[in-house]
């Protein structure tokens, strides 16, 4: 039984449907809440009808995971991590992949917290051929089963009703001599643990910080330092390190009581789905397939999104009312500075924050997260990531670095935030510095794609082809420089499905609103300090100091400084400063300047987030790098192009 005013967390893998689940147990009342030590963000409302709450994690592959999703997915349980009583556990099994997730139950079952088991997607089953006895995985368990599929609605309400019946599972799992005999010494130590002492001596065996952190703060310094002597004094005796033994103890588990609770049989046929899932990740036919999804992207959020539904936005609400309201409205306000800015076209806050936020990014981001559910709720986008894999590798990423890549063509800032799904330090630097290198945001693309329709496809060629090179050269580099580790790529490959319109465009919403919320602020305060650097002529000089150094590396002419610095401020003013003045280019000055907007730190927003999720030190070195970077390939390009007489005429 679980108490009616405790919290209940939906915990899972990936693309298991937790968010589809969460999202019809909860309706439209939604929060964003952090867990503290994490910068993930967790969704958190209300079961329908009721003042219960419940949370939304990240995907988990273990308990014992450094992946910070994985940790906010753990941690979110310790009593020091956020001000909400979350007493009970939902977690979500995809019913094609059993094993993984009766593996993770088994973890979260050393908790001792109440828990039920919903296997979701439960009408994919039977096209593999899988047969799944739920009353005897309740029994093996010692909680209820329940199946569902989630996106339908299907079997969600008997869930719900489920959440006051809900037991404490029964603990399957005996661990080593070694580690029971630590255990017991952990539950004589803290008898009086608000959370289950084998859960918590386990975390402190793998290393975990989280767990650390709270016996500090609980039971004091002096403990702590009793019990990581014992776990050190463990593991220097240990065969292997404790994470791997208790990796392969819980899927051992899993898989005997998968194999005695499902039946597998030849599936009946191989439907069209399944064999376009097989060639999505072999290399002859997984490229093509890539281009594709990746092309029709790009004109759904491109073309669609960034240029067709932000000019009817901008022309038909912002440029067409808004605007000329507001600029009538401080039109009385007697002082001009303070008019400039607020309405000043190019600096003001109202133009350049809050209504190019609410104008460009976000219908634009809106376009991305349908376009990214597509992929993620067909089951794609674990397959690109499995494809990608070896050529990510080379750059000290793994798949999952396809994530904030892809991303990134909608908005570098909010990509940023994604490398939080990378395991190591290492993976999620590298990420950002090639987010900030070479990864043009949907603007700015836009922009590129008006300027290369009037030109030779052979500056289309030379553009993208040095944009792509450095990427793999950049990455390269990083992965040798750059000290740390790669985490190898784990992941389950759900079945190709076809995604669920109206569940997709909802969770879009929620999403965009979300990042919104967090976002505008940075805009608004952004644009506040470059009005005022503008006004104090900081743009000027800058113009001025640097401009005949531009123009004689790069050929440039002397207005591409300041498209260089509006980009530094918006990618998107950059870009379309360069479409006003592109008449005034020559066709190898404009393939240029679109390589150094590439190349060059994107906007000031980006900047500000960077610093946030990466820290002073390594945000500081990767703008200089990608300055640096973007003078040196502009300047080698301009040169090299005079040099054998290309002009892309």
């Amino acid at each position: 039984m679980i108490d009616e005013k405790a919290g209940i967390a939906i915990v899972g893998n990936m693309n298991v449907g937790k968010s589809a689940l969460f999202s019809r147990m909860s309706g439209t009342r939604t929060e964003s809440l952090n867990i503290a030590g994490n910068t993930t963000s967790i969704t958190a409302g209300h079961v329908r009808n009721t003042e219960r709450e419940i949370f939304d994690t990240p995907g988990i592959f273990s308990i014992f995971s450094t992946n910070e999703d994985d940790r906010a997915s753990r941690d979110i349980f310790l009593p020091h991590a956020t001000d909400k009583d979350i007493r009970g556990i939902i977690l979500v099994a995809d019913a094609k992949n059993l094993k993984r997730s009766i593996a993770l139950a088994l973890q979260y079952a050393e908790y001792g917290l109440p828990m039920l088991f919903d296997i979701n997607m439960i009408d994919e089953a039977p096209p593999r051929g899988i047969e799944i006895d739920s009353k005897k995985l309740s029994e093996t368990l010692g909680i209820d089963v329940f199946t569902t599929i989630a996106n339908g609605g299907i079997g969600v309400s008997k869930v719900m009703s489920g959440i006051t019946e809900m037991r404490v599972p029964n603990r399957l799992v005996e661990y080593p001599e070694k580690i029971e005999q630590f255990l017991d010494v952990v539950a004589k130590l803290l008898k009086s643990a608000p959370i289950s002492t084998r859960a918590t001596g386990l975390l402190l065996l793998a290393g975990d910080r989280a767990i650390e952190e709270y016996v500090e703060n609980r039971f004091g310094s002096g403990m702590l330092e009793q019990l990581k002597d014992l776990s050190d004094e463990y593991r220097a005796k240990a065969p292997v390190s404790c994470g791997i033994l208790l990796a392969n103890l819980y899927n051992r588990i899993a898989g005997q009581i998968a194999d005695d609770v499902q039946e597998v049989h030849p599936p009946p046929k191989s439907p069209f789905l399944m064999k376009f899932g097989d060639w999505c990740t072999q290399l002859s036919t997984g490229i093509p397939i890539a281009m594709i999804f990746l092309y029709l992207m790009y004109l759904f959020v491109g073309s669609f999104g960034a240029t067709f539904v932000v000019d009817t936005i901008n022309g038909t609400f912002f440029e067409g009312f808004l605007i000329p309201w507001t600029t009538k409205l401080v039109q009385p306000i007697p002082s001009a500075f303070i008019r400039d800015m607020i309405v000043d076209p190019d600096f003001g806050i109202l133009p350049t924050g809050i209504f190019l936020a609410l104008g460009l990014v976000t219908p634009v981001l809106f376009c991305f997260y349908i376009a990214f559910g597509i992929l993620e709720d067909s089951g794609y986008l674990p397959r690109v990531s499995i494809l990608l894999d070896k050529l990510f590798q080379k750059m000290g990423l793994n798949g999952k670095g396809v994530i904030p890549v892809v991303m990134g063509f909608s908005c570098v800032t909010m990509a940023i935030l994604t490398t939080r799904l990378l395991d190591t330090n290492k993976e999620k630097n590298i990420a950002s510095f090639l987010l900030f290198l070479a990864v043009p945001c949907a603007p700015l693309v836009a922009v590129m794609v008006i300027i290369l329709e009037h030109m030779p496809v052979s500056a289309s060629i030379a553009l993208f082809g040095v944009i792509l090179s450095q990427v793999l050269i950049a990455g390269i580099l990083a992965n040798k420089i750059l000290s740390g580790s790669r985490i190898p790529l784990f992941m389950e490959i759900p079945a190709m499905r076809v995604p669920k319109p109206l569940q997709i465009i909802k969770m879009s919403f929620m999403k965009t609103y979300f990042f919104m919320k967090e976002a505008l602020p940075v805009f608004i305060i952004a644009s506040f300090f470059v009005f005022l650097f503008e006004r104090a002529g900081g743009l000027d000089w800058l113009e001025h100091v640097t401009g005949p150094f531009f123009s004689k590396l790069m050929g440039l002419p002397q207005e591409s400084i300041r498209v260089f610095i509006k980009t530094m401020i918006r990618r998107e003013v950059g870009a379309t400063e360069l479409e006003h003045l592109s008449g005034s280019y020559t066709n190898l000055q404009l393939v240029v300047n679109l390589l150094v907007m590439t190349f060059i730190v994107p906007c000031i927003n980006a900047v500000i987030v960077l610093f946030k999720e990466r820290g002073i030190m390594v945000a500081a070195v990767i703008c200089a790098s990608v300055t640096v970077y973007a003078v040196v390939v502009g300047s080698l390009v301009n040169h090299a192009c005079h040099l054998f007489g290309i002009t892309f005429t």
